[in-house]
């Protein structure tokens, strides 16, 4: 088991957009299964690749006994149907507010070996799928809630214990990640 250190609030890597994943190897799947090993760890329902540090557009999910990846995800919603409710994030420790999400979402990408894949979802599925997403993009979900519902998070932030301590030393490997020196 791989676990790696989950980037909270405030490392850029969280605010900067994931690039597509092109290369199709044995360093993607990896890459996933350390995901993977890390969200459940943890423990979530779901886990992008920039909250570990890397900046590859791959996320994970664990939602109703399902577990599974999204490499690349491009998102469509069937209809405007909405549902709000809890939403909580591994970078976020502990936080957890109530955040309005589309209640049904098709998401297209591929798995690790580069063939497609699709992901119809609802309720906790579709939350889930928007979240990593937003991760990718370099979007928090405390970006989407309202602003009495955000001032209230900010203020819980300020206020938290992992928020005021100095994020950890993490080196970089000297070799290339994705055939690309860091």
């Amino acid at each position: 088991m791989a676990t790696r250190p989950i980037r909270l609030l405030g490392d850029p890597v969280l605010r900067t957009p994931a690039v597509e994943v092109t290369t199709f190897d044995k360093e993607l799947r990896t890459l996933v299964k350390d995901l993977a090993d890390t969200m459940i760890e943890a423990p979530g329902v779901g886990l992008a690749a920039p909250q570990i540090g890397v900046g590859l557009r791959v996320f994970v999910f664990d939602v109703d006994d399902v577990l599974g990846h999204l490499i690349n995800p491009v998102l469509h919603f069937p209809n405007d149907e909405e549902q709000d409710g809890p939403e909580g994030c591994l970078s976020l420790p502990d936080l957890t507010y109530d955040c309005v999400r589309k209640q049904n979402v098709v998401a297209h990408g591929v798995n690790v070996y580069g063939d497609p894949v699709t992901i119809e979802g609802s309720d906790m599925l579709a939350r889930c799928v928007q979240h990593e997403t937003d991760h990718l993009d370099g979007i928090l979900f405390i970006d989407r809630l309202d602003a009495e519902t955000k001032k209230v998070a900010m203020e819980a932030i300020r206020l938290a214990e992992w928020a005021n301590k100095p994020p950890p030393v993490i080196k970089a490997s000297p070799h290339p990640l994705f055939g690309r020196a860091r």
